[in-house]
């Protein structure tokens, strides 16, 4: 289907099996456990506690404190974030000493470990195994959600780079559907299903780890950071299906200057650095908004909407499905628009869904007791949002971290931006408790603010980026860092090259603008 799509633009680069196989295995092997790992411990989590409390009744002779056990549960859930945290802080390092793939394989190890442990601790009689287990497979997470779109963003031709960009949010969705279907009690969210349940993840990882050794390395790495022209040229040659791959190279050349000129950036020459300034704030402004936005809260607070609007308790968990599915396609739908439509377009549109249907939301839920057919207002209102943050809030803003930074910020940019993203996540879960037993329905008017807040710095500040070099969308954010650039080639086919760039001070930085 996807090369069907690339085949409609006329004169543009086209997915090429490499290409698309590439793209697969990566998702399927690092961001569908992403997913997975999200939604896994939900469905079998009465059985689970069950689990810490007679392990710990084996040790001591006496049931487990009840308050030791929120503690121990509330560990369970909340080390993923944390671990997807400090995973985020490994990605510079990692990237840029082993390379995209390269680091993507080492992280596969993180992820068959984990799922060992979890697997084999009710054999083990262990429940700590598990929250160790969680944190490592958060470092798993961190990697997996900052690599492969960098990645894929830096294999994939201009004209592509936005739908195969989207490709990684599809497959967490569908790791988050998978982990739903084989948590319902049918199949393994029971008592003696849920270990395997929990070592499935394992899977995907072995994958990748026997499969994408046989494909290139990032071009954009082997030629900027490790200086190998020849590897580079093969590799794009095998993933665009031709031999004439030099206007690619070409530009890669005229970013290499730049970056021998400025180095990596590191995180706080980033945070620092007056010609990145409102690319790093847009990334951090989508990162929070995405995260702030209400998802959670949303999936929290389904089953009971569901349950109001008279759906019986047995059944709560398939419509849960139903909405992840629901997840599921429109992110698939994303992955064909993002290219004819847009970034912008989707990211305005998605927050602007979210923005209506919290604000609905809210008044659907106070009145739901008053007026009978509120209740299903309310459904639709969770249907709506679902499809807002599928379309723009999830999937977009990893995919302008790609394209709003070059090749010696881009991974220091990943590192800040997946850094917001998971410690916001961390925040939410600790958070949002305390915030509905304080304010009930009334917390969606607070996502439904940041939702708000966010779609209007959108609209002000963050430019479209679709079919355009990453050379192209630096010289556009230059214009609202307020430096100035000179080339000394304005034209090159339809690349554009930018040897040098001038700021306001006498000196002279790279064209990392």
């Amino acid at each position: 289907v996807l090369v069907s799509y690339s085949k409609k633009k006329k004169g543009s680069s086209r997915l090429t099996i490499p290409l698309a196989l590439v793209t697969l295995i990566s998702a399927f092997g690092s961001s569908f456990q992403y997913g997975y790992n999200v939604s896994v411990i939900n469905s079998p989590a009465p059985y689970m506690q069950d689990f810490y409390n007679q392990t710990y009744i084996n040790r001591h002779g006496v049931p487990m404190d009840a308050s030791f056990q929120t503690l121990l549960w509330s560990l369970t859930v909340s080390m993923y974030p944390l671990g997807g945290f400090f995973g985020s802080l490994m990605v510079g390092p990692l990237v840029n000493n082993c390379g995209r793939k390269g680091t993507l394989l080492i992280n596969n190890l993180f992820s068959i470990v984990a799922a060992v442990l979890m697997g084999t601790s009710e054999i083990a009689k262990t429940f700590e195994v598990i929250i160790i287990s969680r944190v490592i497979m958060g470092i798993y997470a961190g990697l997996a959600s900052n690599v492969v779109p960098m990645f894929l963003g830096e294999l994939s031709p201009r004209n592509l780079r936005g739908a195969i960009g989207i490709v990684p949010q599809l497959f967490i969705t569908l790791g988050i559907l998978v982990a739903q279907i084989l948590g319902l009690t049918s199949i393994l969210g029971h008592v003696e299903g849920w270990p395997l349940l929990l070592g499935l993840t394992g899977i995907p990882s072995a994958f990748q780890l026997l499969t994408l050794p046989f494909f290139p390395e990032s071009p954009r790495y082997l030629l900027i950071q490790k200086g190998d022209e020849d590897q580079a040229r093969q590799a794009l040659q095998r993933l665009r299906g031709w031999d004439d791959v030099d206007d690619e190279i070409e530009e890669m050349r005229q970013e290499d200057k730049s970056e021998k000129e400025e180095g990596h950036l590191s995180v706080f020459t980033l945070c620092t650095f007056r010609g990145l300034r409102w690319q790093l704030i847009s990334i951090v402004v989508m990162m929070m908004g995405q995260q702030l936005s209400g998802i959670n809260a949303v999936f929290y607070y389904a089953d009971r909407i569901f349950l109001s609007a008279g759906v019986e308790t047995d059944n709560v968990q398939y419509v849960t499905v139903s909405i992840g599915a629901i997840n599921v396609l429109m992110t698939f739908l994303a992955v064909f628009i993002v290219e004819s439509l847009g970034r912008r377009i989707l990211l305005l549109a998605g927050f602007g869904l979210c923005c209506g249907s919290c604000a609905v939301l809210t008044l659907a839920l106070n009145l739901q007791n008053t007026v009978s057919w509120m209740s299903y207002l309310s459904i639709v209102c969770v249907i709506i949002y679902i499809i807002g943050h599928a379309i723009g809030a999830s999937p977009i803003p990893f995919v302008m971290i790609t394209e709003m930074f070059l090749q010696s910020s881009r991974p220091a940019a990943f590192m800040v931006g997946g850094s917001v993203h998971w410690l916001c996540n961390f925040t939410v879960g600790l958070v949002f408790l305390y915030m509905e037993a304080g304010l009930g329905a009334y917390s969606f008017l607070i996502f439904c603010g940041i939702c708000l807040a966010t779609m209007i710095y959108i609209f002000f500040i963050v430019p479209e980026t679709k079919n355009k070099t990453f050379m192209e969308i630096n010289r556009i954010m230059a214009k609202r860092n307020k430096v100035e650039i000179q080339t000394d080639v304005e034209q090159m086919m339809d690349l554009q090259t930018v040897p040098s760039v001038k700021a306001d001070k006498p000196e002279v930085l790279g064209s990392d603008l």
